[in-house]
């Protein structure tokens, strides 16, 4: 989907009694895929991106972005300059105000935005509030980015593995995470990663490893068995790279070789189910029909990967970076905890532990949150 508007930022000037208009170059302002909205947790989510790209002669400065929705009445989500820097980024070299968009660059705005469950569902847009910092003219306001969230409901998948602890690693604000990394590998930009999580086993002190860490074997999670989350086909795989026989030393992959081994199934309605950095020995071939719960692959440590780990998304193609991701919810879960943050997830620190296990169904899992997958 892409929604495109091109909007001017006008003056009035008064003259002769009339109002001449001056208009101004500003912003296009973009959102190039459907928001979608996905439930994390408890809490259903508006998750999309917003495109902003510079066409004026000035550099403009973002102070203020408000999501609204329905009849405006109530605005779903207000960014103002304390939280804009946290959410926007750069194409390309950043800039020292993360709010200031050169003549001719583009920012994108990384949207995470709850919805109360009465909040009426519908079209949104956008009303941004900027200026030119080359002047000493005040701040002026724009709206534009008109779309409609996708309504229709999300895939329910079974568990890619069995057992656990298993953390469900990912940050959406991270600078380089998945959710922030465009490709523009095939002829268009795309965010493969979009709903995409990293699964690192650990014990209950927060350790990936029992024993020598160098050695990818070592690790918890190495050689799980990694299942088929639906019904489906065969659609993609990749089986010839070989296994490291450690973690450190390796050169660092290119980006073509970035996934390492990979199994990709469609599971219909237009949605590809994507495992990466598995091990050699793929227990299936493309073509193959495979049920939930069967076995695809298993985890490995191929790619670029700081350790052993499952990355697992959905996709809308068959394309491990020329497709977009798109979100799902697992059938069930069994939530034991949750990192307060990932640095303490990477710094190796145990994780705290829930009062009681607390089953969750039919959720997208929160960031760090440590679960237990059915057996």
């Amino acid at each position: 989907m892409r929604i495109k508007l091109l909007v001017l930022a006008m003056s009035a000037i008064a003259g002769g009694g009339d109002a001449a208009a001056q208009v101004n170059q500003s912003l296009d302002v973009q959102i190039v895929e459907a928001p979608k909205i996905a439930r994390i947790g408890a809490t259903d989510q508006l998750v999309y991106e917003l495109h902003l790209t510079n066409f004026s002669g000035h550099p403009l400065e973002l102070n203020g972005l408000t999501i609204e929705a329905g009849d405006r009445s109530t605005p779903l989500k207000t960014y103002n300059r304390e939280e804009l820097p946290a959410a926007i980024a750069l194409v390309g070299p950043a800039e020292a105000n993360a709010r200031i968009i050169p003549t001719g660059r583009r920012a994108i705005v990384y949207i995470g935005a709850p919805i109360p469950a009465a909040f009426p569902r519908g079209p949104i847009s956008h009303r941004l509030t900027l200026n030119r910092i080359d002047t000493e003219e005040g701040d002026f306001t724009i709206s534009g980015g008109a779309a409609v969230p996708e309504a229709a409901a999300l895939p329910r998948l079974s568990p890619p593995l069995r057992g656990g602890p298993w953390v469900a690693v990912y940050n959406p604000a991270m600078e380089r995470g998945h959710r922030r990394v465009f490709y523009a590998t095939e002829g268009k930009a795309t965010l493969p990663g979009r709903f995409a999580i990293d699964f690192m086993k650990v014990d209950t002190d927060g350790q990936l490893s029992a024993g020598d860490a160098n050695i990818p074997a070592n690790h918890l999670g190495f050689g799980a068995e990694v299942l088929a989350v639906a019904d489906g086909t065969i659609v993609g795989l990749r089986d010839d790279v070989p296994d490291p026989a450690a973690a450190k030393g390796r050169a660092n992959p290119s980006i073509a070789d970035a996934s390492g081994n990979y199994v990709m199934i469609d599971i219909g309605g237009g949605r590809i189910a994507t495992y990466e950095h598995l091990k050699q020995g793929a227990p299936v071939a493309v073509g193959d029909r495979v049920k939930a719960g069967q076995v695809v692959g298993h985890l490995g440590f191929t790619g670029q990967a700081s350790a052993p780990h499952l990355h697992f998304h959905l996709a809308d193609r068959a394309s491990i970076l020329g497709a977009e991701g798109q979100p799902y919810r697992f059938t069930s879960l069994t939530r034991l905890g949750q990192y307060p943050a990932i640095e303490s997830f990477f710094r190796g620190e145990a994780w705290p532990a829930a009062d009681r296990p607390e089953i969750v169904r039919d959720s997208f899992p929160p960031p760090n949150i440590v679960v237990r997958f059915g057996d």
